[in-house]
């Protein structure tokens, strides 16, 4: 059995079973001995291939399930132990940020964000937006600056205090190796344009714009709320723009 010790945000996970596909994805984030947060055993070959994503949240005694057509998630009620089975690597992968963004909003720790992010000036900057928008688009314009996550953007949020972590949940573009939690400067909800121009939500606005940006939304009202009140307090602290963008890197001037 491969064992894989890591980090992920503050929390230390250790992985049973570990396909060499999971080495791979947290390497940036290296090897991490402490006595685990969340354990998680994995098993393959699960189900069917992807159908759509559509995932089924069941509560059952003193388990949760997660289950879509490629992977089953299983995880007990105080979220310390977790067994996931996968149809394959994609499955996997859909299937650990199923649990870890569950994880998170269970500690009412943070929120796994669907954007991209980047780091300018000792600060983060996240790009969000609907299917195609050009989160990805952003990114790679972005270049030379470090990236914290393409995808999956994990937001710790505390009393006053927004901070971004490199992100293991990657689609395309590798890290560029940093380790340093950074503070958030800023949102940008994208839309393509043939100019550039940043315009600031208001705040009622802000809080509507970034509800379909969380990944995980759960059946269970204590946990609805939970995750309502970390995206109020987001909104408070966090200036959200509607950024129009050209598919070029001068929008920066507009960030910078």
């Amino acid at each position: 059995m491969k064992i894989l010790h890591t980090k992920i945000g503050d929390h230390f996970i250790q992985f049973e079973n570990a396909p060499l596909y999971l080495f791979k994805m947290f390497r940036e984030l290296g090897e991490a001995n402490h006595q685990p947060d969340l354990t998680v055993t994995i098993q393959l070959d699960f189900g069917v291939p992807f159908l759509n994503d559509d995932v089924r949240e069941d509560r059952q005694a003193d388990r949760i399930y997660f289950r879509r057509s490629d992977y089953l998630v299983e995880v007990d009620a105080a979220f310390q132990y977790a067994e996931i089975s996968a149809y394959d690597e994609l499955a996997l992968k859909h299937a650990l940020i199923n649990l870890y963004s569950s994880f998170i909003v269970h500690h009412g720790w943070g929120l796994l964000l669907h954007s991209s992010c980047v780091i300018e000036n000792g600060k983060a900057h996240i790009f969000t937006g609907h299917s195609g928008a050009g989160k990805s688009t952003a990114a790679a314009l972005s270049f030379p600056r470090n990236l914290l996550s393409d995808e999956a953007t994990i937001l710790k949020i505390s009393a006053g205090k927004m901070e971004v972590f490199n992100s293991p949940f990657r689609s395309e573009i590798p890290s560029g190796g940093e380790e340093t939690v950074f503070p958030l400067g800023s949102i940008q909800v994208l839309h393509q344009s043939l100019q550039n121009q940043r315009i600031i939500l208001p705040k009622s606005d802000s809080l509507i714009t970034m509800i379909d940006k969380v990944f995980y939304w759960s059946n269970n009202p204590a946990h609805k709320k939970v995750i309502l009140d970390m995206l109020v307090e987001m909104a408070k602290k966090v200036p959200i723009y509607n950024l129009f963008f050209q598919k070029d890197n001068t929008f920066w001037e507009l960030i910078s």
